[in-house]
């Protein structure tokens, strides 16, 4: 599977070799990202929908700064279900990139509202959810999009629209909705 990464959830977590004298210790290290929410003025995980993605260093993702992986193509595990969560591993970098499978997308609250998860219609059948946090009106959630798949929101619909020219760069649009003239 081919993934496109547009955004990161709010939460990082690492793992290193227990050998603190092992050489290439960090150089190994894996990386872990999901969702969290604002909780007494700190980021923490709340999760509804438990869920994560692990990068390895050796894989062309640069954890010092992840930030350069924005609009990259990976290759990837297909998403799995182990021990009741959702994890995907990120396996590589691609050399040249190239229109995705999927774009991995987060959304929040405050920019695109509170997603009615599990109410009937809320994505379109494609989009797979990883990981879902929330508190009180606050909410995260880590989604992979397919081109055109979409998500309902309390402000309405939202669709990805990848760029006509460089297919593996994309993002939400609200779709736009006419009165109706009775």
């Amino acid at each position: 599977m081919v993934i496109s990464i547009l955004a990161f959830g709010s939460v990082w977590r690492s793992r290193f070799a227990k050998d603190s004298a092992a050489s290439r210790r960090f150089a190994r290290g894996a990386y872990y990202n999901t969702t969290g929410v604002p909780v007494a003025g700190v980021i923490r995980t709340r999760p509804k929908i438990m869920g994560h993605v692990r990068f390895n260093a050796v894989g062309g993702f640069n954890p010092n700064a992840p930030w350069r992986s924005l609009h990259r193509v990976f290759e990837c595990d297909e998403p799995c279900l182990w021990k009741g969560q959702n994890k995907i591993f990120v396996r590589h970098l691609l050399a040249a990139p190239r229109q995705p499978d999927y774009f991995l997308v987060v959304v929040r609250q405050g920019e695109c509202g509170h997603l009615q998860v599990g109410a009937s219609g809320w994505k379109s059948d494609n989009v797979l959810l990883i990981s879902l946090s929330e508190c009180g009106d606050q909410q995260e959630g880590m989604l992979l999009v397919p081109a055109h798949g979409w998500i309902q929101s309390n402000v309405g619909t939202l669709t990805l629209k990848p760029e006509p020219l460089r297919p593996w760069i994309g993002r939400l649009q609200l779709a736009a909705t006419l009165p109706s003239v009775d």
